[in-house]
């Protein structure tokens, strides 16, 4: 027996032991991100904007009695039938005595009540609160304060040569609240490899986040003020909010959710800065307004005259890197009016964008041919709806200066308080551009696709639920790494259990991709197959959760087998563990695996090749205001002795960081 082998042995008898007597209980919030997670085609950046999110909105619960529709909608979980059930069941029954009135709702299924009680309480209150004045804010306000640092036990090529920052992340956050009317903010953040109080980042660090953001202020619904995030309508104009994806799509019934919100992320891509606010001017009726001027990173053509790229990546651990980093401007300002009334919305968006430098993209390579080019560019589009209790239509309808077309738009139908469908219908001119556009799509632009999405719900029990879509997608223009003309079809079928202590969580997806051959004379088709089986189970002391993976994408074959496990200990500790062996032909199988991260952070990382990743994360209570979180990980892989490539390279087959968190509450 060969030295794998004899140490595979072991572990697939901890991996499989609970199989047959536990399962996780899908009721808490981070375990529905890591469903809508599961598939591939929502990114990193979105998964992370909706869990500070709701990681946010779970530390501040609101009084239930005391909800706005607009406090409603931040939810992303829920169905815009499902709001409006909740805003009227408030309006003819508020105060409520428990959440367990919520079972009254017709539209709600026991999820999503579960769900809701994590972010709202029963504080026994209905009349609306004034805003609070400048003293009781001073006296009564919340501080957080938290310091987050990863320190890697490896060296990088980078760190040798190339990096010229030191090899640590590390971010600081301040927050400033008073209840749900006040938040402000400041985060500081830095990447491994970027300088500290160096170079372009003499401040300090390498990108800050700061905020205010006012609710409930009479007439104005939201003020913020610094840096912020909207989304219009169904995002065809404007969206720099996150995305979830089609899974999430069908689970909220296509539902375009109406933000403004603080932007209080690590990232330095997407937000707005500068000032918006909605303002109600009647009963009905609503409009926002925004102003921003922001630096942006981009490469600039060899006479540095215009944009060839705009960079979001926000990296800036080298010369060339740091080179790139506030290089030019942007400019944008715009608005939405929406109105509703009886289940009916309309609304009308406009957006105005200026680049300081002229956007000019390779367009001799034929995927760029019609991107957005020159200074000025506009945009505007009309969204609008239809919401009854067994009916929910939303939809919008674009143009701009390309003077093309995009529309996309979604029906809901409720059969019965089991079963539903979603039908969603797009169609994006390969001519169409929008610089902030970002929308449920397959390619993931608001460009050259048209498709159609088709989805069911179905809820036969209590404890059952099933769901199924197939999306199909056509571009008629050439795409990355294809040529000319392709479509994609994709399937999904899933099923969750859910029994009192234990679920089963099980999912099979298909999709099939066109892409160029070797020679580029035409396309061929990949047919790729991802499933899942999750077993678990949960109690107030244990968690445990087991997990098998398999993907066969082409030729490539992959699977993973997972096992985590949560146990509390009193009140004052909680230790997370994890532990995966993945087995891939390549990074075409690869597999993914949720893993519990620092507060704020959400990790949801790839693994390919053949190893076994393992981690351990301990949250400590230190007191009544201060706590503190470590973590630590390992990556250990078979086939290799150098991991990662370029810079990143690191020459060892293991890896390992060790990431901390101190949290202060005063």
């Amino acid at each position: 027996m060969n030295t794998h082998t004899s140490c595979l042995l072991p572990l697939l008898l901890f991996l499989f032991a609970p199989f047959t007597a536990f399962s996780q209980s899908q009721g808490d919030w981070e375990t529905y991100l890591e469903r809508m997670a599961a598939l591939d085609d929502v990114d990193e950046e979105s998964l992370e904007q909706a869990y500070e999110l709701l990681s946010e909105l779970a530390q501040n619960p609101k009084d239930i009695n005391l909800a706005t529709r607009e406090d409603l909608e931040r939810l992303p979980f829920l169905t815009s039938q499902q709001v409006e059930d909740i805003c009227a069941y408030l309006y003819h029954y508020a105060p409520l005595k428990s959440l367990g009135e919520l079972a009254m709702v017709e539209s709600l299924d026991a999820e999503s009540r579960q769900l809701l009680g994590q972010f709202f309480f029963v504080g026994g209150e209905s009349a609306k609160s004034l805003f609070p004045s400048l003293a009781n804010i001073l006296k009564y306000g919340k501080n957080k304060l938290m310091l987050t640092a990863k320190v890697p036990f490896y060296k990088r090529k980078g760190d040798h040569e190339g990096y010229v920052g030191y090899p640590y992340r590390h971010d600081v956050r301040y927050t400033f609240s008073y209840g749900d009317y006040v938040k402000a903010g400041l985060v500081g953040a830095q990447d491994a490899g970027e300088p500290f109080l160096a170079n372009k980042n003499s401040l300090g660090y390498d990108h800050y986040a700061y905020f205010l953001l006012l609710r409930q202020l009479g007439s104005v619904k939201t003020l913020a003020l610094g840096q912020y995030r909207l989304n219009f309508g169904m995002g065809l104009v404007m969206n720099t909010d996150f995305l979830l994806g089609k899974q999430a799509t069908l689970q909220t019934l296509g539902r375009n959710r109406q933000t403004l919100r603080a932007n209080s992320s690590r990232s330095a891509a997407d937000y707005l800065q500068g000032a918006a606010a909605t303002v109600g001017l009647a009963e009905s009726l609503d409009l926002t307004l925004f102003l921003s001027y922001r630096p942006i990173d981009a490469t600039l053509t060899s006479d540095s005259t215009a944009i060839a790229t705009i960079v979001t990546a926000g990296y800036h651990r080298t010369e060339t890197e740091l080179e790139r980093k506030n290089n030019s401007s942007q400019m944008a300002a715009g608005g939405n009016l929406s109105f509703r009334r009886n289940g009916w919305h309309l609304g009308a968006s406009a957006l105005y964008t200026r680049l300081d430098k002229p956007l000019q993209p390779n367009t001799a390579t034929l995927y760029r041919r019609y991107n957005a080019q020159g200074n000025n560019f506009w945009n505007v589009s009309a969204d609008y709806g239809y919401t009854s209790r067994r009916i929910t239509f939303s939809g919008e309808t674009a143009t701009g200066d390309s003077r093309a077309l995009a529309t996309l738009n979604s029906l809901g139908l409720m059969l019965n308080e089991q079963l539903s469908l979603l039908a969603v219908q797009r169609f994006y001119s390969y001519k169409y551009y929008a610089l902030y556009g970002r929308s449920f799509s397959d390619g993931g632009h608001v460009q050259n696709e048209s498709g159609l999405y088709v989805g069911l719900n179905w809820h036969p029990t209590r404890q059952l639920q099933l769901a199924a879509y197939t999306d199909y997608a056509y571009s008629p223009w050439a795409r990355y790494g294809i040529s000319r003309e392709s479509h994609s079809w994709d399937h999904l079928l899933s099923m969750v259990f859910q029994g009192k202590t234990f679920t089963v969580d099980a999912r099979y997806r298909l999709r099939r991709r066109q892409h160029d051959n070797d020679d580029k004379t035409a396309l061929v088709t990949t047919n790729e197959h991802r499933a899942r089986l999750a077993l678990g189970y949960n109690s107030p002391t244990l968690s445990l959760r087991t997990q098998g993976d398999v993907a066969i994408c082409g030729d490539s074959r992959g699977w993973m087998v997972s096992q985590r496990a949560q146990v509390s200990i009193g009140t004052k500790a909680k230790l997370h563990a994890l532990l995966s062996y993945f087995h891939t032909d390549d990074f075409s199988s690869r597999l993914y695996v949720y893993e519990r991260g620092m507060t704020y952070s959400f990790s949801f990382p790839a693994f390919f090749g053949h190893g076994l990743h393992y981690a351990l994360l301990a949250d400590l209570a230190l007191s009544a205001h201060v706590g503190l979180t470590a973590r630590l990980a390992t990556t250990n892989y078979f086939d290799r002795t150098a991991i990662g490539t370029g810079l990143q390279q690191i020459d060892h087959s293991s890896m390992t960081d060790l990431e901390m968190q101190l949290k202060w509450n005063f």
